[in-house]
């Protein structure tokens, strides 16, 4: 049971090679020519990605490679040259803002290299309200993401790559070699090929491009599932439905290394040992409601999956043959809950929308499960009251939909024996 659907494009090839100077070697052929000039370093690029209103993340400024010696930030103050930039993660931000607020001094940045870092993992390029245009409340200035930058919605016309640990050192030492030589005729050079071949002349959005053929869209599947397996040949079908879902990516201002293993990805695992074991309960059918599961695919932009999904229910397409949101009684969301950990305690957190009957039944299945599992190594607890309403979530798409159903989001069932338990108490 799948669901297509199209979302941010892209369609690129990159390379970053260091250029070695005042090297002098013994040479028998072109290859080692080559290998004694250049140096292919590992790191993750910022790629280039298109939506319908533009374009966002990064790209050369045309489609020739871009070379420029190696200097650290420190010594860029105010660049003479063009420039390829050496800064750690922590400048990141305020080196961008300045690129963006300064033409004269962004004119001479070639690329940008930022150095590895366990400061990486305090590292988000994401706003401080994800997605708020999305809130189904006004309070849009709420920080859920207070340590966020928003940088990785922005388009920059220049190379951006993050450095693997081994190329950092070796770029930190063409950097000092390049300072000591300052006045030589000879530098250490980066050499960009991020070409992103997605756009021609007037092509700079997702719809335009798609229609000339020049991109490819990025495309996924959100997959759904039901316990016990639903009769679609039956029109009988009148239990109420309890809906938990989870979200299967993420996004990144580095592609390829932000793969969302604590967001959102723990929370789909959980999702999943939960499914293994209530797959092995008895009497299913006996209960007086359906479980339905199902993963989103595209949350992370602009809550693609969840949004298709509901129109697929208007449709009643054949993608949720036997489904129908007016039975869905409840919504329960497993968020971000790989870390969830503080002083050696798990602490879970409950969202839900409001005060209700629903909800207080909910609450109560939280305090039996989690007192069945006999257990004082973590601790669920409701959200705290100052909250706006909900977190950014999948939930929003519901909340602005259905919005006489009960919806709640939990995120606290990275221990999955409760969130069993939790199921089963709210099918009785």
């Amino acid at each position: 049971m799948a669901m297509k659907f199209l979302q941010l494009l892209f369609l690129f090839s990159f390379q970053l090679r260091l250029s070695f100077s005042g090297q002098t070697i013994m040479m028998e052929s072109v290859p080692d020519l080559q290998s004694s000039m250049y140096m292919t370093l590992d790191g993750y690029p910022c790629v280039r990605l298109l939506n319908l209103s533009g374009v966002i993340g990064c790209s050369n400024p045309g489609r020739v490679k871009v070379v420029a010696p190696i200097i650290r930030l420190n010594n860029a103050t105010e660049l003479s040259q063009l420039s390829a930039v050496l800064l750690s993660v922590d400048e990141i931000q305020s080196f961008l803002t300045r690129i963006l607020n300064d033409s004269t001094f962004a004119k001479n940045v070639a690329g940008i290299l930022v150095e590895s870092s366990p400061e990486f993992q305090r590292f988000s390029p994401d706003q401080k309200f994800p997605q708020s245009e999305f809130a189904p409340y006004q309070s849009i200035n709420y920080e859920w993401n207070p340590i966020g930058s928003g940088i990785m919605w922005n388009p920059y016309n220049f190379p951006v790559f993050l450095l693997s640990h081994s190329s950092t050192l070796t770029l930190q030492e063409a950097a000092i070699k390049n300072e000591k030589n300052v006045k030589s005729y000879t530098a250490d050079v980066a050499e960009f090929d991020l070409v992103m071949q997605t756009t021609k002349a007037g092509t700079h959005d997702s719809e335009s491009c798609l229609k000339e053929n020049t991109c490819l869209p990025l495309g996924g599947y959100s997959v759904w599932s039901s316990l016990p397996p639903i009769n679609f040949s039956s029109s009988e079908q009148s239990k109420p439905i309890i809906l938990v879902v989870a979200s299967m990516d993420s996004a990144s201002f580095f592609r390829d290394k932000g793969l969302g293993a604590d967001s959102p990805i723990s929370g789909l695992i959980s999702l999943l040992a939960a499914v293994d074991a209530l797959s092995h309960v008895d009497g299913l059918d006996d209960f007086n409601k359906q479980l339905v599961f199902i993963v989103f695919t595209g949350e992370a932009w602009g809550y693609l999956g969840s949004r298709r999904f509901l129109l697929e229910l208007d449709l009643q397409s054949d993608a949720v043959s036997g489904l129908n949101y007016s039975l869905i009684e409840k919504v329960v969301e497993i968020g971000s809950v790989g870390k969830g950990l503080n002083q050696g305690v798990k602490n879970f957190f409950v969202h839900t929308t409001g005060v209700s009957s629903a909800t207080n039944e909910t609450l109560d299945a939280l305090k039996r499960a989690q007192d069945s599992v006999k257990s004082e190594s973590f601790t669920i607890s409701s959200a705290n009251a100052s909250n706006p309403g909900i977190p950014p979530s999948s939930l929003m798409t519901f909340l602005r939909k259905v919005c006489n159903s009960t919806v709640e989001i939990l995120t606290f069932v990275s221990y999955f024996l409760i969130y069993v338990s939790v199921i089963l108490f709210l099918l009785m």
